[in-house]
């Protein structure tokens, strides 16, 4: 966020007139974020040395994006700054309400989930313990489901620490696994066939290639350069390899709308059609930014239609674990009262 604001507001004072170590040591001192601030004032600083905005920002990769260097770095160069820096601002604005619709939309399913679980722990703990107690004292015989609650239960009220550890060591290898490519690219893929999550991925991803692209070509950045910036801004594995391999496949002169076509599972025909049409037109930057409005728009109604998708699955789920937990605790409870 502050960075958006950050280009947003260079954009205007520079448009003013502004000088641009003013306008910068203006903007850190508005800023309420100090570590911000002092990227900001470290910059002005290099301003001043006599280094270009573009190769100060390149000093701070891990806080300025590389698309957004970049656009600076053309900017500069063709005299255009304060239009490079405006739609910067738009682009990382978009950019922003993009993940954050997709963030929210995990909002609700993530609260039942975890509700379930809490349930299903107190359940274990304080609940089950009481039942096996009652089974002991009758010596009856348990079905296995029945023993495979109980047993599971013991474990989680004697050793709830060991329970503890194993769930951190759990995730913190997933955490580790996703850095390593071979595992990120399985766990990529196995998200994007995943029925309802699996689409949004794929438009989000192909949304953020086509703005980010388009926003890139318009600002003067060769469309081979722009493509391998825009596959390191990508989430998905699978998307940034593609566009890895298409930058190398246009580099040797095929153009991306028939690279692209080697990537039916990630592309759909829409997306290569209206490449293929900018690129006869010479109007690829436009093209890119009308297919990124339409998959946001795209997102946008199936985000807010989400829950009503999730809900019945969610309830299957639950029904089916309560489901379970009920034939095999009530079913023992049949049998003895049956035999007395």
């Amino acid at each position: 966020m502050e960075k958006m604001m950050f280009a947003q507001h260079l954009a205007v004072m520079t448009g003013a007139g502004i000088p641009l170590t003013r306008s910068i040591e203006a903007l850190s001192q508005q800023t309420k974020n100090q570590k911000f601030a002092k990227v900001l004032k470290e910059l002005n600083t290099d301003i001043r040395k006599g280094l270009t905005l573009a190769d100060s920002l390149s000093k701070h990769k891990k806080v300025f994006p590389e698309i957004f260097i970049n656009m600076v770095k053309v900017g500069e160069a063709s005299g255009n700054l304060e239009e490079v820096l405006k739609v910067s601002a738009d682009q990382m604005k978009k950019d922003y309400e993009l993940r954050s619709k997709a963030k929210n939309a995990m909002i609700y399913p993530g609260v039942i989930i975890a509700a379930m679980i809490g349930i299903g722990a107190l359940m274990m703990v304080l609940v089950v313990p009481k039942l096996t107690q009652v089974f002991k004292e009758l010596k009856t015989e348990l079905p296995l489901s029945t023993r495979f609650i109980i047993g599971l239960s013991d474990f989680m009220s004697q050793h709830w620490l060991i329970g503890l550890m194993i769930v951190a060591a759990v995730a913190a290898s997933v955490k580790y696994l996703l850095k390593t490519s071979s595992f990120k690219t399985f766990f990529d893929s196995f998200i994007l066939k995943i029925p309802v999550f699996g689409p949004i991925s794929k438009k989000m991803n192909s949304a953020r290639m086509a703005r980010t692209l388009g926003v890139l070509i318009k600002s003067g950045v060769p469309i081979v350069q722009g493509i391998g910036i825009v596959s390191g801004t990508l989430s998905n594995e699978q998307f940034r390899i593609s566009l890895e391999k298409s930058a190398q496949e246009v580099q040797k002169g095929q153009a991306l709308s028939q690279s692209l076509k080697n990537y039916p599972d990630l592309y759909p025909p829409i997306v290569e059609q209206m490449v293929e049409v900018g690129e006869e037109t010479g109007t690829t930057d436009q093209i890119l930014i009308t297919l990124a409005e339409f998959y946001e728009e795209e997102i946008n109604n199936t985000t807010k239609n989400l829950s009503s998708i999730i809900e019945p699955i969610l309830m299957v789920i639950i029904g089916a674990v309560v489901g379970f937990f009920a034939i095999s605790m009530l079913t023992p409870m049949y049998s003895i009262m049956e035999g007395m």
